[in-house]
């Protein structure tokens, strides 16, 4: 009779963990997942590890997380599974925005919460979007290079991954600055935000004798290619401006080497992230966007600045 109960009392608790019935410290248990874009990107995987240092302070929320392998298709796919999984909510930085709007909608109007990391889509099907405002630090940066070039020059621009609303509007703020002035031309190459894509994308054009006088790169790993192949090519990094975002380590010390005249600070949003997830989860109200701030970094005050990672 004793073990029949102790059998029934395993099954019982079996049923507990699967169903996600209040735990036995009596918080209800959640399920979170992430589908990123791609883990083979250092800020990516930085701001997945931060959303999973913030939810280790919370046992009674699960985490798991996804690599889409910088494939639209893969982080779709991931999506679905993530749902089919039973997660409570849904975090995701959408790689291009018009491809994901339609599958991230059709989560959201199943009434799970969607928490948009970084990049957003079309329309409102969304619960919180959290981003540092992209337009502000794209025309910041076009004034910087206006300046310093005197309104006139060549600007090799490092674009990221198409199709996702950083690039948009870090290339569109941008460029509609530039457009103002017609002594500034602008070559675009894409990057995708990996050092190793910039690289070779850069060769490619320095093999057909391109010359420009500055380089704005929409992310600092992107800076950090073009460096290394400009040196392969005996150009000094530092005889030429160079922009970046993101401002994590590496483009911090080329600051101070004066290898990189500026950088902006880009938040990977993980800390906010799991906050607003928790407080969604306990059934409060969180607004529907969430704007982070971000600091120009140059040589004066980099010491002062902490980088992202």
């Amino acid at each position: 009779m004793l073990i029949k109960k102790n059998a029934q009392l395993f099954l019982l608790l079996c049923v507990l963990c699967v169903n996600g019935i209040p735990d036995l410290y009596g918080e209800e248990a959640f399920l979170v997942g992430f589908a990123q874009d791609t883990l083979a990107n250092d800020w990516r995987l930085a701001q997945v590890m931060e959303v999973k240092r913030e939810f280790e302070r919370h046992p009674n929320i699960k985490f798991i997380y996804t690599d889409g392998k910088g494939d639209t298709a893969l982080q779709v796919l991931h999506i679905e599974e993530l749902v089919s999984r039973g997660v409570d909510l849904l975090m995701v930085s959408p790689r291009e925005k018009s491809a994901l709007t339609d599958i991230i909608t059709k989560v959201y109007s199943k009434n799970i919460p969607v928490v948009l990391l970084d990049r957003g889509i079309d329309g409102d099907g969304f619960t919180t979007f959290i981003h540092p405002d992209n337009r502000r630090i794209a025309r910041a940066a076009a004034e910087y290079l206006l300046k310093v070039l005197n309104n006139r020059g060549h600007i090799l621009m490092l674009v990221g991954v198409p199709g996702a609303t950083p690039t948009i509007h870090r290339s569109d703020s941008f460029t509609e600055i530039m457009a103002q002035h017609p002594a500034i031309t602008i070559t675009p190459i894409v990057g995708n935000y990996l050092r190793a894509d910039t690289m070779l994308a850069l060769e490619q054009l320095l093999e057909k004798g391109l010359s420009f006088d500055a380089i704005y790169a929409q992310s600092d790993s992107m800076a950090a290619g073009a460096r290394m192949v400009l040196r392969k090519h005996g150009i000094e990094p530092s005889s030429i401006p160079i922009i970046g975002i993101d401002y994590i380590r590496e483009a911090q010390q080329a600051i101070r080497d004066g290898d990189q005249s500026i950088s902006f600070t880009y938040p990977t949003g993980g800390k906010e992230g799991a906050y607003i997830a928790n407080q969604i989860l306990s059934g409060k109200e969180v607004p529907k966007e969430i704007i982070l701030e971000s600091i120009k970094v140059t040589r004066e005050n980099a010491d002062m600045v902490p980088p992202i990672f």
